[in-house]
């Protein structure tokens, strides 16, 4: 679904709320050693902020901010997918405990990378459309 303004919502909104609800149950599931708690802290940190400053994303003041978030987003992402692999490196998950969380972080970044290049299209054949109609208003002018 997208809004007035052509950007995502709705879906996307609820798919990333339930990856960082999966990411707090991970969390709440990890041994209490020292090491798991530390990588843990950081899963949770990077995994959960990806809805929230998706939202955030969506009240952005013009294309570039937009995309500067989303784009921020993706780091958020791969940085999850580090700690999911790190924990998984380190024999404090199961990989089928994770392999759910990490094909939607990879999903979700693939979904960030097309909105980003289509607002980045659609914000340059919106230039190069004023730049004619200036042009276009010059020669009329006698310009």
């Amino acid at each position: 679904m997208k809004s007035e303004s052509g950007r995502m919502k709705g879906d996307l909104k609820e798919r990333t709320k339930e990856f960082a609800l999966n990411i707090i149950a991970l969390y709440s599931q990890l041994p209490k050693r020292r090491e798991a708690q530390v990588l843990g802290d950081q899963l949770l940190r990077s995994g959960t902020s990806v809805g929230a400053h998706f939202r955030e994303a969506q009240r952005a003041k013009s294309n570039p901010d937009f995309i500067s978030k989303i784009e921020g987003r993706m780091q958020e992402l791969e940085e999850t997918a580090y700690w999911l692999e790190l924990l998984e490196g380190a024999s404090l998950c199961r990989r089928d405990q994770l392999e759910p969380l990490t094909n939607e972080a990879y999903q979700l970044m693939a979904i960030f990378v097309t909105i980003v290049r289509k607002t980045k299209a659609l914000s340059q054949t919106l230039s190069t459309q004023r730049w004619g109609l200036q042009v276009h208003q010059a020669h009329a002018r006698g310009g």
